[in-house]
């Protein structure tokens, strides 16, 4: 009986998958207001009533492709500006990491970038709670470094906000330059390098 729920459980899981896949591909080309779940389901070969089964809505397949496109990245946030190395060295590792999750995963910062303003409250609201979440832990990482003693709390969280913006900001670009030639990626890299260069550089001077 147990085996039959776990063979059960993982095609239900498939499925979901499956959906999310779908709609991913299908808001390549439109925004998450426009989407029809029967477009998504058709698309994955179900009736409209399976659609139900593993999300209420379009919006709350929106929220689910939020956590499926951000959720995992925590971990990767927090490595761009932990102690390890000079500033300078933390400012390539993080625009290489950028570049990288850009390349590895163009749909799901493309969805990102489009739904951050777009028309749907949920996902919107999502979104801000997934960025609020880096800022606040990139806050606690920049708390640790010994170039933060003196800072107040607000001060590191304006700071954190920052370097959360201008990653933002470098992914939307690199976005723009997947089919673009070698040397605008380049160049993309070198103005994100100065950006970060350039907060670094007044957060090195900030308490002076």
């Amino acid at each position: 009986m147990s085996h039959t729920l776990g063979i059960r459980q993982a095609q239900k899981q498939k499925t979901r998958q499956a959906l999310l896949d779908a709609a991913l591909g299908l808001l390549e080309e439109q925004s998450l207001s426009s989407l029809g779940l029967r477009e998504v389901t058709r698309a994955v070969g179900v009736a409209p009533t399976a659609f139900y089964r593993h999300f209420r809505s379009t919006a709350d397949l929106g929220v689910a492709l939020v956590e499926e496109a951000l959720g995992s990245l925590h971990p990767m946030i927090r490595t761009t500006v932990s102690a390890e190395g000079d500033s300078d060295e933390r400012v390539a590792r993080t625009v290489e990491l950028i570049a990288r999750h850009v390349d590895a995963y163009p749909a799901h910062v493309r969805f990102i970038a489009r739904e951050q303003h777009g028309g749907v409250q949920p996902v919107r609201e999502a979104i801000r709670a997934q960025l609020d979440r880096f800022v606040a832990e990139v806050r606690t990482e920049l708390a640790k470094d010994p170039q933060a003693e003196g800072w107040n709390d607000d001060d590191l969280l304006m700071l954190a906000g920052l370097y959360v913006d201008q990653m933002l900001v470098t992914a939307s670009q690199f976005l723009e330059t997947l089919d673009a030639p070698e040397e605008e990626r380049r160049r993309i890299t070198r103005l994100a390098t100065r950006r970060m260069r350039l907060i670094t550089l007044g957060r090195r001077h900030w308490l002076d």
